[in-house]
């Protein structure tokens, strides 16, 4: 039976606080990391959450998936099982950006960035 709006209005909330956490322990500890954020189909969580690291600049970003990685991964992991979702963080489900890269190809408009088949992909 599919979850009714409250609920899912619940996980979003609870998903939201514990990324936030995650979030603002990653700005004091990971260099050029700026926000964080998510897009996922709430009835399918475990099958498109997406969480993305954004990064200022595309050098920062790849400075990351080399030195920080394995604690973004860990972070989010916490956060997933604050917020009591059943999800190991993988390739599929924690992507990383830039700024500079948005800016670059899509102008600064996230909301398009986000929505495009890359990120829907997890590429």
């Amino acid at each position: 039976m599919p979850l009714g709006k409250r609920e899912l209005a619940r996980i979003e909330r609870r998903l939201i606080s514990a990324l936030t956490e995650a979030c603002e322990t990653a700005k004091g500890e990971i260099k050029g990391f700026v926000w964080l954020t998510h897009i996922a189909d709430l009835n399918a969580l475990a099958q498109t959450l997406k969480v993305i690291w954004v990064f200022e600049t595309l050098a920062d970003r790849k400075l990351a998936l080399v030195d920080t990685k394995a604690r973004i991964f860990e972070l989010t992991a916490i956060a997933l099982n604050e917020a009591n979702i059943d999800l190991i963080p993988s390739g599929h489900s924690v992507l990383f950006d830039s700024e500079e890269e948005c800016q670059r190809i899509h102008g600064g408009d996230w909301k398009t960035r986000l929505t495009q088949s890359r990120v829907a992909k997890g590429a």
